[in-house]
């Protein structure tokens, strides 16, 4: 792959940060509140898991670990997706920080390639990331369901870029598309409008907690 320079990374990164919150990374600065996410794998991503089933009033922690996994996905697709409609540039993601008292992350280096293929953008995603998260996790939880949520944060993030910008509608959607194929992500759900609405094959729970629903494109939704 070849190498994009720091400040076309940092540009790119800077371009797409205001697409909205899952779409901003920190990047470099005082490494003080952060910690290798990959040690948060290790251990299951338990504190998240624990705190967010507690917010949701609910002990299930396996839908703790389902809704936290969920917006990791998201934090990780959508600058990604961003950066390479935008500026057709990868962020190297490999080695990212999260904060130390929540879900946000930082990019301590600002490296990167230039866009070649889709599989630079599901290595990255589910191979360097979310992979080892689920490996990690001290809670049984369907493989089926925690990659059903990625392919479900990655058509998000792709409704989120066509919305902010429509002229990036089309190809939002051919590389989401194309991306659903792909290992894990294959048969977890398709696109059904050109809006990039998405019905997933799988549910992430968030109907189980106190005063929950279905979310739109889950599959338990009314058709």
């Amino acid at each position: 792959m070849e190498s994009a320079s720091n400040g076309s990374v940092l540009t790119a990164l800077g371009a797409v940060a205001g697409f909205g919150s899952f779409f901003s990374l920190h990047i470099g600065g005082d490494p003080a509140g952060w910690h290798d996410v990959r040690s948060d794998y290790e251990r299951g991503f338990a504190d998240l898991v624990e705190a967010t089933a507690a917010r949701y009033g609910t002990r299930e922690l396996r839908i703790g670990a389902s809704i936290t996994q969920l917006g990791h996905a998201a934090r990780l697709w959508s600058p990604l997706l961003a950066t390479v409609l935008t500026h057709a540039v990868v962020p190297d993601l490999t080695r990212l920080d999260r904060a130390d008292d929540g879900p946000r992350l930082r990019l301590p280096t600002p490296a990167g390639w230039h866009y070649e293929s889709p599989d630079q953008l599901y290595d990255l995603v589910i191979r360097r990331h979310l992979e080892p998260l689920a490996a990690g996790l001290r809670v049984k939880v369907a493989p089926g369901l925690l990659y059903g949520n990625a392919a479900s944060a990655l058509a998000e993030a792709g409704r989120a870029i066509a919305a902010t910008r429509p002229d990036l509608a089309e190809p939002a959607a051919d590389l989401v598309a194309d991306l659903l194929t792909r290992g894990h992500l294959a048969g977890k759900g398709a696109l059904i409008s050109p809006e990039l609405a998405f019905r997933r094959t799988t549910c992430c729970l968030y109907y189980r907690v106190p005063d929950g629903s279905k979310c739109d494109d889950c599959s338990l939704a009314e058709k």
